[in-house]
């Protein structure tokens, strides 16, 4: 390995900072741009964009981030103290794109530490530029930039800065991205922790491994057994998708040691199979067994995708993968730099990520599915710009994250909502009624509102339609 400087790395690797720089650029007008043309035909949904949305625009308001889709304060759902600081930007100006424009920056900036990273393990320049286009091509950045806005996408890069601060020695900043890493959401302790075994005994940087380890450990405890009953009144969200395993997180881990019988059926399946294949076939050209305990800080993500109960975790459309893609890149360059894998060039490694990225991200979203409501597009955003209020609004899950900027905000589930006085506005999409609703039933609420004395019908257009309540 290469002895480099902080930062300067030595003069050869910032010869071409245009070039990374370049990439990060694009990537974040790229991702930046999809994000938002998603949010723009009424495609993003309440969750979880309109959840996290409205709980920081309410920190930004001084008000108590009590989550109206939830039923609960923000930081009971994952422990996401990030949301805090983010709430910043929306006392500048408060407006969901800061989230697309966070988000976008977040996941392209880890091009940059892979690029450092690359070239401090003896990687040449051509190749290391080469890793950071594997990295912003990988399916998962697209697709997780595409599902609405979510906070472990701040933690990608700083994983990746995390073991580089980790390799050059650098304590204090490496502290700081732990820090910030479990800051993002509370399971990310276990990465955090199982990167801190890697760095102890397969680094050999045992204070930065030791750090970690304890770091992780302790908020994963802490946030799962206070943090989080404290201010959900119950269990993390996540516990629901084991329920085989038992109904805490502490029966679970107990569960996992003492009857592993029953993770077996579970591990052994068609669809882990098909979801390993997926999350490997990127990067299965860089792979080799030399670069395999790389992968180690990546087993808690991936293992706990395997045994959920919950098929979105077993895909690269979903953010359920991003804290393993720091470790599949580190194996790459593992491999690379030991002269292994099938690709050694910067064209090959370019050419097989393109192919992947055309076989895998989701890009086609665009020709079909994000087109679906575009026939009353227009009509709805008419409606939406009468709402002139902090009101409460009871809309579509579609329509939720445009409207998230008040305390109480609810979406058409396919129930009654038990009191209707709650709601200064209802706008509801009848042609396309939403995640979670039906035609019928929107047709239903339709009929029940009309005839509703306490509500006047504001707006009708092209089969949507907006009640107010009578002042």
């Amino acid at each position: 390995m290469k002895k480099n400087s902080w930062l300067g790395l030595g003069k050869q690797s910032l010869i071409r900072p245009g070039a990374i720089g370049w990439m990060i650029g694009v990537g974040t007008l790229v991702l930046f741009a999809a994000s938002s043309l998603r949010h723009f035909l009424f495609q993003s949904t309440a969750f979880d964009l309109g959840i996290f949305d409205q709980a920081i625009y309410l920190i930004s308001q001084g008000e108590n981030p009590i989550s109206s889709f939830l039923g609960f304060h923000i930081i009971g759902d994952h422990g996401a103290v990030i949301f805090y600081p983010l709430a910043l930007l929306y006392k500048v100006y408060p407006s969901v794109y800061w989230l697309f424009i966070v988000q976008a920056l977040a996941l392209s900036l880890g091009a940059l530490p892979t690029y450092h990273l690359g070239m401090i393990a003896g990687l040449k320049e051509s190749q290391a530029i080469g890793m950071a286009g594997v990295y912003l091509l990988y399916p998962v950045i697209f697709n997780a930039n595409l599902f609405d806005f979510h906070p472990e996408v701040i933690a990608v890069p700083l994983l990746l800065s995390a073991v580089l601060t980790a390799r050059l020695g650098k304590i204090t900043w490496f502290s700081v991205c732990v820090i910030l890493i479990l800051s993002c959401k509370a399971v990310l302790s276990l990465t955090v922790a199982g990167m801190g075994l890697w760095l102890l005994f397969f680094e050999k940087r045992r204070f930065a491994g030791a750090i970690a380890l304890l770091l992780g450990t302790a908020w994963f405890l802490i946030a799962t057994q206070l943090v989080i009953p404290s201010f959900s009144g119950a269990e993390a969200a996540a516990v629901g998708r084991y329920s085989y395993l038992g109904n805490s997180v502490l029966e679970i881990a107990q569960n996992l040691f003492f009857q592993p019988q029953l993770i077996l059926e579970k591990l052994f399946s068609i669809d882990n199979l098909v979801y390993l294949v997926l999350l490997l076939s990127p990067i299965i050209w860089g792979l080799s067994s030399a670069s395999f305990k790389s992968l180690i800080p990546a087993i808690p993500c991936i293992f706990l995708n395997l045994l959920a109960d919950y098929p979105a975790q077993k895909d690269l459309v979903h953010q359920y993968s991003l804290p393993a893609l720091p470790f599949l890149i580190l194996a790459v360059i593992a491999s690379l730099s030991l002269g292994k894998g099938w690709i050694q060039n910067r064209r090959g490694m370019i050419i097989w990520s393109l192919i992947g990225f055309l076989c895998l991200a989701k890009f086609t979203y665009f020709g079909g599915r994000y087109l679906s409501s575009v026939d009353n597009l227009q009509a709805t955003y008419k409606a939406v710009s009468q709402i002139k209020t902090k009101g409460g609004v009871y809309t579509t899950s579609q329509i939720s994250p445009h409207l998230s900027h008040r305390q109480i905000i609810k979406f058409t589930d396919g129930n009654f909502p038990q009191d209707f006085k709650i709601f200064e506005y209802i706008l509801l999409n009848v042609r396309h009624p939403g995640w979670g609703s039906n035609q019928d039933f929107a047709n239903s609420l339709v009929k029940q509102i009309t005839s509703n004395p306490e509500f006047k019908l504001e707006f009708q257009e092209e089969d949507v339609y907006l009640f107010r309540k009578n002042l």
